[in-house]
């Protein structure tokens, strides 16, 4: 039988901490991006690019989207029985791996990319699956310090070494370069992220593999996957698509610019989302109506303030960053950025609903908005592109996510509603 457990609040200073990792990650992936952009060739700067896009496409996949099971199970659940829910979603993701992996071969065979990158590709998707699992496990188990430590040696600390190994020599202002040190930046996370888990009670592991779990859990994270891909699928087509109408010039500015929205989102996770979540996902499952509705009022409040700030700081330092660059391909094609980081904004607030939805197991109106995200994207590109010319993949991209926001906004509404009579 499981108990419900309540999550210890967070103190300011393990909050500060995490914000200060989460902005050092956040910084670090700034500076390579800029310092790709300094030093590469715009043909390499987009082919990163397609390459990181496809990467966390495809990791997707992989993972199956197990975890919004796992993670809301292991919430409520008894401490000592995380070990074997644990051990219980590795049997599955090792499922996952030896189905998966041999297809994602087609990616080359069809030239999405360039076969060079094959003996990066799979390390890199499989370790950073394992990295991102481990991040999740560790905010949901109420370890987001530990997290975002983990975070900044997958994403952060390489990036760093990156940045002033190329400033410095130019010897290595190679893509093939970057992509190793990716490679032992993402090894290194995954050893770190373990470290934690050493303190679970192991004793459950004696009991056999939930399979009647595992299938539970697939069945329920099966719709969030086809969402989450299509979803995630507008991130990766973009990159395809915008190259497609410009060349790799433009799909080069693009990356960079889009390199400044998803540091605004990356923030947002870390400042806001990954504290609030399991809070709200606690206080759904005592069926505590007042706390979840005080919650999410501060967490829209949270969130569009920080958007506001950020995304105004960003529109204010992209020109100095712009200017230092010195390329004038960046500069030709600097209106793509105030889409960009209009869309990041959008995206920014529709996870406040989101995580309200998720919190009351409303998944159906955040499966269905997911799938119609990307056939909303590719309209909106089609009837942009004429008027809009290479700016139309960025603009159709905010228009489905103001779709999303405002979808998923009305159907917490109702769905709130439907529990207590008013929001």
């Amino acid at each position: 039988m499981q108990h419900r457990r309540t999550l210890p609040p967070l103190s300011i200073t393990r909050r500060l901490l995490n914000i200060g990792l989460r902005s050092a990650t956040l910084t670090s992936k700034f500076a390579l991006i800029f310092v790709l952009a300094k030093f590469l060739e715009p043909a390499d700067v987009g082919l990163y690019g397609l390459f990181a896009a496809t990467i966390m496409f495809v990791l997707m996949g992989l993972g199956a989207d197990f975890y919004t099971y796992a993670s809301r199970e292991m919430i409520v659940s008894r401490r000592d029985l995380w070990a074997a829910m644990i051990r219980d979603q590795g049997a599955f993701f090792l499922i996952s791996y030896t189905f998966l992996l041999p297809v994602c071969l087609i990616l080359f065979g069809v030239e999405l990319l360039p076969w060079h990158l094959a003996i990066w590709f799979f390390p890199l998707l499989a370790l950073e699956h394992i990295a991102q699992e481990l991040n999740r496990l560790l905010v949901a188990l109420s370890y987001p310090l530990w997290a975002s430590i983990v975070l900044f040696v997958r994403s952060g600390l390489w990036a760093i070494v990156v940045a002033i190994w190329l400033w410095f020599d130019p010897s290595q202002r190679t893509l093939n370069f970057v992509l190793s040190n990716w490679l032992c930046g993402v090894i290194a996370a995954c050893v770190l992220g373990l470290v934690p888990l050493r303190k679970l009670n192991t004793a459950s592991l004696a009991l056999a593999i939930d399979w009647h779990w595992i299938r539970r859990g697939i069945r329920i994270a099966l719709p969030f996957l086809v969402a989450t891909l299509s979803l995630r699928a507008l991130y990766t087509v973009d990159r395809y698509w915008i190259e497609s109408l410009g060349g790799v010039e433009v799909l080069a500015a693009y990356v960079l610019f889009i390199g400044f929205a998803n540091a605004l989102n990356s923030f947002m996770d870390a400042a806001v989302f990954s504290f609030a979540y399991p809070a709200l996902i606690a206080s759904a499952s005592r069926q505590d109506h007042a706390a979840l509705k005080l919650q999410m009022r501060r967490l829209m409040i949270q969130t569009t303030v920080a958007v506001i700030v950020l995304a105004s700081g960003l529109l204010i330092a992209a020109p100095w960053v712009i200017d230092w660059l010195d390329n004038p391909i960046y500069a030709q094609h600097y209106p793509l950025l105030y889409w960009t980081v209009l869309g990041a904004v959008l995206f920014a607030l529709s996870m406040v609903p989101h995580y309200g939805l998720y919190a009351l197991r409303r998944d159906r109106p955040i499966i269905l908005t997911h799938l119609v995200s990307l056939p909303l994207f590719a309209i909106c590109t089609l009837i942009f592109t004429t008027p809009l010319d290479d700016r139309a993949v960025p603009a159709a991209a905010a228009a489905a996510f103001a779709f999303l926001f405002g979808a998923k906004y009305m159907a917490f509404r109702r769905s709130s509603a439907s529990i207590d009579g008013h929001l």
